[in-house]
């Protein structure tokens, strides 16, 4: 395995100069610079070392804005690329030896963030909570799932559709006659938590959390999820916001490109699976000041009064908070019942059906949260972070009640209780529609425009919820094509 070297988290205030020592003390040759696109992948494109300086980390390196999706017109497609110094590690799966440096997009006459750039939307977001004087620190611990097949094959032409994934540990795969079948596969639902050889996926999550750790990444754990298929997961250690959404992307970085050199692929589509669980991203949100947890207190489960008027933020926001956290049409294939999904727009300290959850493992108040249970591993983190922390926010300022928790078993409840009981949009066009009636929250501080805002809701419609409907599903075959 390649060795990593990071600039320690420790020193958030990482200079150029230690960057360029960095490149100096480990031979670097080439230079990646990595952003985000508007919905969510990660673009790279890469220098060789003698480019970098420390003007760079000032003047950053001009490209083609126009050609990014969801971005610049083609009459004004200059923009610069601006890394930030305190994101440099060494790349692990390059064959040169290359750093890699998250960057902010800035416009060249103006020299102003980018308005589009995901990341700079996060940062403004860090400042409002500041200046908000209501916190100066939201911290995220993130809970994301994946699925690792051995094979993947998918297309859509204009007289045919299909898709196959295909694992050895699929329960599909237990009559298979290939010799090396050992029938150690994972029922649906049941890969919570089975020891090797069923988890088949044992060495190759460990060896992920090595690389993460290799790269200042600290993890908490890592285990097979529910489904069968290779589904896992692995935990990070809560971080302050930016820093998270930089970690998320590295994550996922580094399990796609860790099982691919097993001959593998890595996925957080959220639901791959027909009739099994699905890959969430529970994701557990606290707010501190002046080094004090704010969601600890002696209300319900332990929480604070600001606590609780925050799961009221998001309960009141959840609808149009989804279409950032839930943001494919993917993502409510996963938000149905009987998937252990979090549906139920409630809170609760033990129930996990409910959309926030409170977690009661410990009594310390350090570790005091809550646990925002809707988003899946297929958002933007930068979007969906600072969205969740602005309604939030939001909450604790107009003193939001979230009502009364729900701690009985949602099959337990009377036909009139469950009617009362709000849930999550049904499918991605109800989650813009919300969006689209529901983001005054969201303008606090110019944290998100309208401008973002509406592109965004444009940008979905068109590009996924239209293309998608206009196309044949394969099981509308299987309903209509004798009728």
């Amino acid at each position: 395995m390649a060795r990593t070297t990071t600039i320690k988290r420790s020193h958030p205030k990482a200079t150029p100069k230690q960057v360029l020592e960095l490149v100096k003390k480990h031979h670097i040759e080439f230079v990646d610079c990595r952003f985000m696109d508007f919905p969510g992948l990660w673009q790279h494109t890469t220098y060789p070392v003698s480019e970098l300086n420390e003007a760079s980390f000032v003047d950053g390196f001009g490209f083609d804005g126009s050609s990014i999706r969801g971005w610049q017109a083609i009459n004004e497609s200059d923009m610069l690329l601006v890394p930030a110094a305190n994101t440099a590690k060494i790349d692990p799966f390059y064959q040169h030896p290359t750093l890699s440096l998250i960057c902010d997009i800035k416009d060249p006459i103006t020299k102003k963030h980018y308005s589009r750039d995901p990341r700079s939307i996060a940062k403004k977001c860090v400042k409002y909570l500041q200046d908000s004087k209501v916190a100066d620190e939201a911290y995220f611990g993130p809970e994301m799932e994946f699925f690792i097949f051995d094979h993947v094959r998918y297309d859509q032409t204009i007289n045919a559709a299909h898709y196959m994934v295909d694992s050895e540990e699929g329960v599909w795969n237990r009559g298979n006659a290939d010799p090396m079948n050992r029938g150690y596969q994972v029922r649906q639902k049941e890969g919570y938590f089975p020891c090797p050889p069923m988890d088949t996926m044992s060495n190759l999550r460990s060896e992920m959390v090595s690389v993460m750790q290799a790269m200042g990444i600290a993890v908490e754990c890592h285990h097979h999820e529910v489904a069968t298929g290779g589904q896992g997961e692995i935990d990070l250690r809560y971080q302050d916001m930016l820093t998270m959404a930089d970690t998320c992307m590295m994550y996922k970085y580094i399990v796609k490109n860790v099982a691919a050199r097993h001959g593998k692929v890595a996925t957080f589509m959220p639901k791959p699976l027909f009739q099994d669980n699905g890959s969430g991203m529970h994701t557990h949100f606290s707010l501190w000041k002046s080094g004090k947890p704010l969601f600890a207190g002696r209300h319900y489960a332990g929480l604070s009064q600001v606590g609780l008027y925050a799961i009221g933020g998001i309960l009141k926001h959840a609808a149009a908070l989804l279409a950032f956290t839930n943001p494919t049409t993917n993502s409510y294939k996963r938000l149905v019942p009987g998937y252990e999904a979090p549906v139920n727009l409630v809170y609760s300290s033990r129930n996990r059906s409910a959309a926030i959850r409170i977690p009661m493992y410990q009594q310390n108040p350090k570790t005091k949260r809550i646990e925002f249970r809707c988003p899946d591993s297929s958002c933007n983190p930068y979007l969906a972070f600072a969205a969740i922390t602005m309604a939030a926010l939001d909450g604790i300022k107009n003193k939001i009640d979230p009502g009364n928790p729900l701690d009985k078993d949602v099959y337990d409840l009377s036909p009139a209780e469950y009617e009362s009981i709000e849930s999550t949009p049904t499918d991605l066009g109800e989650a813009l529609d919300a969006l689209e009636s529901d983001y005054g929250f969201l303008l606090a501080g110019d944290v998100f425009t309208e401008d973002v805002i509406h592109y965004w809701i444009q940008y979905k419609r068109l590009n996924e919820l239209q293309a998608l409907a206009a196309r044949p599903h394969p099981f509308e075959f299987c309903m209509y094509f004798d009728i």
